[in-house]
């Protein structure tokens, strides 16, 4: 409702002025006149204020990107208010986003601190619709109002917080140029790899006199290389399991899936390795190999904005798998087809990784007018097919593990670092 209006105020003022002085003339009593004077006053005011030019209103958010559990500010930039006394805002609440004040409705009169801001505070990764809201604009004495005006929501990227996480282990079979995981070729590196007779080309630096005295002969001492891996982060987003309470309450299997991805990846890239991405689901997203800051960023763009949901059967997922790169299949390992694909590539000799990311006690929602008992039956039997998976992976020697934060993969990446080391035979 665009241009300025007659408020209901003015109206009653107006209504009541007129009619307390139609009776006091009509009935001779002054002491009506004395009733009616201040509707009169009030509407010859707010009359004479009468607002002369529209007012234009525009919403913006000071940020359009921000990790979960923080904050962003919605203002208002308003142009030609001189006739504007009163803002008053009232945004709606989307899903996971939380509002202060928390209903969402604030006014204050136009002086030196501008309109009446609304804060907004972020509960979950993903792209939120923030910003829809109402404005009136208000003329002085409450006379005339502009609006209500409808302002659009604004998308807000909300990037997934980086669960506290560490990782002391070093990859299994690391393949690049420079990094922090010992080789198992010899280089230039710090690890001790054998004391050997000297060869030309050797530096003298190398040599170890202790030895070379001892056997009269030079020896000098060999180090493993230090190079860099690659690591491929396969997540599963065909279903969301469990309830999603925001940052600071219960998570849902998307919720921890993409939390630990999350931090993963920055714990990969600030070691210097190389990290990729695809996601089992509906979008079937992918980041390709890469390094630095940039490309956690590019990673973690990309996994708030993923879509749920089944992957269409026409469409075929490449993984794209390299030399030396260790795989982490981040999944609450109810779906067949992912199981499919662990088991493939540990059959063909590729270091792969499970994170079980089901959070205790999740369910599935009932649909409308299914029976309960017959829908926890049923979720008992895939939780069965769940374990027999999940043994059959392990029998072939890919570990399983749950997240639990700092510390969940230094274990088994170090007991399959030591399997990396030993000969086996490889299926093709």
């Amino acid at each position: 409702m665009n241009g300025w209006r007659p408020t209901a105020a003015l109206g009653r003022a107006l209504v009541l002025g007129s009619l307390g002085l139609a009776l006091a003339l009509v009935a001779g009593e002054p002491g009506l006149v004395v009733l009616a004077a201040p509707f009169v006053v009030l509407a010859a005011v707010a009359l004479v204020h009468r607002p002369g030019t529209t007012p234009t209103v525009a919403a913006a958010l000071d940020h359009r990107s921000l990790p979960e559990g923080q904050g962003t500010t919605s203002r208002l930039t308003l142009t030609r208010v001189e006739d504007v006394e009163y803002v008053a805002r009232s945004a709606a609440r989307p899903p996971h986003l939380a509002l202060r004040p928390s209903h969402g409705q604030v006014g204050r009169l136009l002086g030196a601190d501008g309109p009446p801001v609304v804060e907004i505070g972020a509960q979950r990764w993903g792209i939120r619709m923030a910003g829809e809201e109402k404005v009136a604009l208000y003329a002085p004495w409450a006379g005339f109002r502009c609006g209500p005006l409808h302002l659009p929501a604004d998308p807000l990227r909300v990037l997934p917080t980086t669960a506290p996480y560490d990782s002391r282990a070093e990859a299994p079979q690391p393949l690049g140029l420079v990094g922090a995981n010992r080789s198992q070729r010899p280089g230039a590196g710090t690890e001790l790899a054998d004391i050997r007779p000297f060869q030309a080309g050797d530096r003298l630096r190398r040599i170890n006199w202790r030895v070379s005295l001892r056997t009269g002969d030079l020896h000098v001492v060999s180090t493993r290389a230090e190079e860099d891996t690659g690591v491929l982060l396969v997540v599963d987003a065909l279903a969301d399991q469990g309830v999603s309470e925001g940052v600071t309450g219960a998570a849902s299997s998307m919720d921890l899936t993409v939390r630990a991805a999350s931090a993963i990846a920055e714990h990969h890239v600030r070691r210097g390795d190389r990290v990729a991405l695809r996601v089992v689901g509906r979008g079937a997203e992918q980041v390709g190999y890469g390094a630095g800051a940039r490309h956690l960023r590019r990673l973690r763009d990309r996994l708030a904005t993923l879509r749920v949901g089944e992957l269409p059967e026409a469409e075929t997922l490449t993984l794209g798998v390299t030399g030396g790169a260790v795989v982490i299949v981040l999944s609450p390992m109810l779906a067949p087809s992912v199981g499919t694909i662990v088991a493939t590539l540990v059959r063909r000799g590729v270091s792969v990784l499970v994170v079980d990311t089901l959070p205790p006690g999740a369910a599935p929602a009932v649909a409308e007018g299914a029976d309960p008992k017959v829908a926890a039956l049923a979720w008992r039997m895939r939780l069965i097919e769940r374990s027999v998976v999940l043994d059959r992976l392990g029998s072939l020697g890919c570990p399983v593990v749950p997240w639990h934060g700092p510390g969940t993969l230094d274990d088994v990446l170090r007991r399959l670092a030591r399997r990396a080391r030993m000969p086996r035979v490889v299926s093709r």
